[in-house]
């Protein structure tokens, strides 16, 4: 059986631990990272929404760069949101700011009803030294 290697972002341990989880999984050339959303330090949400999306994508990076990924080597992302209707557009030009040249990866995004305080979270898989 393979073990697992969990990869933690420099200073963002405590909301992994306080909830049993990995930031993300190295295994082979992929990385597969755990939903990320816009908290600060401490594990609090960032209130306004458009600070949140940009605060979960830094996030996300912190994870990425801990796992030798960058965005650019993102392949496929899931994002979540608790009010896609009004939230979109917003998600879209941020996202857009992010992935800004082609090829893209591939997106899905999923209306939920709850994400622990958050509106917003980001899961990826990348390829570990693909760009």
């Amino acid at each position: 059986m393979t073990t697992r290697d969990a990869v933690f972002p420099a200073g963002r341990n405590e909301l992994f631990i306080q909830h049993s989880y990995s930031a993300a999984i190295r295994s082979g050339d992929f990385l597969f990272v755990s939903g990320h959303v816009g908290s600060h330090s401490d594990g609090s949400p960032e209130p306004d929404f458009e600070a949140q999306v940009r605060l979960a994508f830094a996030n996300l990076q912190g994870t990425l760069k801990a796992g030798g990924c960058t965005l650019d080597d993102i392949v496929d992302v899931t994002t979540f949101h608790t009010n896609p209707e009004k939230q979109f557009d917003t998600v879209l030009a941020v996202k857009n700011e992010v992935f800004s040249a082609a090829p893209y990866p591939t997106w899905t995004a999923l209306g939920v009803n709850w994400l622990a305080g958050f509106d917003f979270e980001i899961k990826v898989i990348a390829r570990i030294g693909a760009a």
